[in-house]
């Protein structure tokens, strides 16, 4: 599994949030194209709306788009 940090853990009025992390089923690096790689095994199941969330924020902050295969 590869963990990508979306958001750090915060404390606001002495509450603390834990991270936000999405974690990649798979990931390369693709010699020919010259870059990285990242693929989600997804099912109709799977495809939730908190994972459709953490796919934006993913690929806003890494500029890396995930395979769903």
């Amino acid at each position: 599994s590869y963990r990508y940090v979306l958001q750090d853990k915060y404390e606001i009025n002495g509450r603390k949030e834990r991270s936000i992390s999405y974690i990649a089923d798979f990931e390369y690096y693709d010699v020919d194209k010259k870059k990285v790689v990242v693929e989600d095994v997804k099912s109709p199941a799977t495809k939730t709306q908190v994972y459709k969330i953490k796919k934006k924020l993913f690929e806003k902050k890494y500029g890396i788009e995930i395979t769903e295969v």
